[in-house]
């Protein structure tokens, strides 16, 4: 399954915005450089008390279309 790993840090506000929908997609860097955009639902498995912080895994079929997103270790 191809897979991208990202850097997300949003803040509870922004979270706050992508949860009560006002956002269809999140737009975020790899830690590659590339940019890449995915579902902003998936943001509501990830945030916390104090919003988003950390290096995520978004994997997604062969046809291109998002599957889910998990924290990796730092």
């Amino acid at each position: 399954m191809p897979h991208i790993d990202i850097v997300l840090q949003l803040d509870r506000a922004t979270c706050l915005a992508y949860y009560a929908g006002r956002f269809d997609n999140v737009r975020a860097r790899s830690v590659e450089g590339r940019w890449v955009h995915f579902p902003a639902t998936a943001l509501r498995h990830i945030v916390g008390p104090d919003g988003i912080n950390g290096v995520f895994r978004l994997c997604f079929s062969e046809a291109g279309k998002f599957q889910s997103i998990t924290r990796l270790p730092t």
